[in-house]
């Protein structure tokens, strides 16, 4: 761990070389996030659950900022143990709808957990979405085995409300 300017103990950047990444992410308004495949390669390089645990805890860390004002009864996950925001944006350019997120939690692992959900999702369109098998990816990371109930259900509630998000963006396309 590293002290930040403001002295509180942060990641060490670049500690794997993989991670790099995660901290040059840009930082626009609704910015490219670490992509599923990034994750899922950075996941392959640690062996132990308790290095995994921190690699989530830094993915949170990489989320784009919510703005207080969107930590809303509209955006809150129902479901999640811990609270949780998602923060929707449906981009339209002519083809078919994008879904853009951003999200937050106030527990720091759900935080990480909320990163990696809108890694697979955010930024694609809702077809895409619809298609994507968030559970056999979470269970791909060895999440059944090493999560609580309470935070796998969380995960669920979250997907849940994305691909809800995705069948009423695709009823308003057509």
């Amino acid at each position: 761990m590293a002290r930040t300017s403001g002295g509180e103990l942060g990641p060490k950047p670049y500690r794997f070389r993989l991670f790099a990444s995660l901290y040059w992410l840009e930082q626009e308004l609704w910015a490219d996030m670490t992509t599923i495949d990034e994750i899922r390669d950075n996941f392959e390089l640690l062996d132990e659950w308790d290095d995994r645990y921190r690699y989530v805890i830094e993915l949170g860390r990489t989320l784009e900022p919510m703005p207080e004002a969107e930590h809303s009864a509209a955006n809150k996950v129902n479901g999640c143990v811990s609270q949780v925001w998602l923060q929707k944006l449906v981009e339209r350019d002519g083809g078919a709808p994008v879904l853009k997120y951003r999200g937050d939690s106030d527990a720091h692992i759900v935080r990480g957990l909320v990163a990696i959900v809108l890694a697979l999702y955010s930024g694609r369109t809702p077809q895409q979405i619809l298609d994507t098998d968030a559970i056999a990816v979470f269970n791909e990371f060895g999440f059944r085995d090493h999560l609580t109930p309470q935070r796998s259900n969380g995960l669920r509630s979250m997907v849940e409300r994305i691909k809800t998000d995705a069948k009423e963006a695709l009823a308003e396309a057509s």
